[in-house]
């Protein structure tokens, strides 16, 4: 507790120092229907499965958040859960496409790593992403975290698009999980062809990127962040240190409201940036949910 308390000062510290950073205007904001909130909960599965272990998630074995997407064939299952995250690639024949899931870690976790003194942002790796401009980063963990599957991740999607005829992939994540799917988006959008579309549902992600990421990666794929109430993961990295946040913001209210967030880092006060202003006013408890009644973790 004590050394939580004493990140959060020097996170609080560094903010209060730093210049202002310029805020977006604020874009209107809307209530989702119960309907509209409904069409997330396979993503939220999705995500929440992506803590399984390989072994579960190949056989789609994993309790309830597997049962919970019965139409789901597994193609590919990999990572430790420690030097790489777990991650899965598979077929939803209901909503007819690939989905690709990668495991997040709970709050405690993820902080020491988007506020660690050593991080920087990042040219993307050349090899990974063949002809994007260096002045596309992303903070150096996340990149890294991402890299450790990229190869396997990509095999797999393209064995499901030519075993199912896909012409849809689905990128998911809660947390890590999320920053990894936002990094894969912007990688499967330069090794895949152009007639295959995207889509990037995440969970309580943090920043990930400077604002020539979030440009690369909001122009390439349908962008949806999830925010749970007061989670602080999503006001990190600050935005004074460079990083933005991709777009589709929508974020659960304290009365389990789903308030949509247009733009990329929503300055109204039913948005996280609003709703959350500091480190001191969130709360870790709300980073892995509920979300729709669905906590994340196998």
């Amino acid at each position: 507790m004590f050394a939580t308390l004493f990140l959060f000062a020097q996170l609080a510290t560094v903010a209060f120092a730093a210049p202002a950073p310029v805020l977006e205007a604020r874009q209107s904001v809307t209530t989702l229907s119960a309907s509209q909130v409904s069409a997330y909960k396979p993503y939220t599965n999705y995500a929440a499965a992506a803590y399984c272990a390989p072994a579960k998630t190949l056989a789609w074995n994993c309790g309830s958040k597997c049962t919970a997407n019965s139409g789901f064939t597994t193609i590919a299952s990999g990572g430790d859960g420690s030097s790489t995250q777990y991650w899965y690639v598979g077929y939803d024949a209901t909503l007819k496409t690939i989905i690709v899931g990668f495991q997040g870690t709970d709050a405690s976790k993820i902080l020491p790593v988007i506020t660690d003194v050593n991080f920087d942002l990042k040219s993307l790796r050349a090899d990974l992403f063949p002809g994007v401009s260096s002045s596309v980063q992303t903070h150096d963990g996340f990149g890294d975290a991402q890299a450790n599957s990229a190869a396997a991740v990509l095999a797999a999607v393209k064995t499901g698009i030519s075993k199912y005829s896909a012409t849809k992939v689905t990128l998911t994540g809660h947390s890590l999980g999320g920053a990894i799917a936002i990094i894969s988006t912007a990688h499967l959008s330069v090794n895949l062809p152009s007639t295959i579309s995207l889509r990037t549902i995440t969970y309580g992600s943090p920043r990930v990127g400077n604002q020539e990421f979030v440009d690369f990666v909001n122009a390439r794929s349908v962008m949806n962040r999830i925010d749970n109430q007061d989670d602080i993961v999503p006001i990190l990295p600050g935005r004074f240190l460079g990083f933005a946040h991709t777009e589709g913001e929508i974020h659960i209210l304290d009365s389990n409201a789903w308030a949509n967030c247009p733009g990329q880092d929503n300055t109204d006060s039913q948005c996280t940036i609003g709703y959350v202003p500091n480190v001191f006013s969130g709360d870790t408890g709300d980073h892995d949910g509920p979300y729709d009644g669905v906590t994340m973790g196998c």
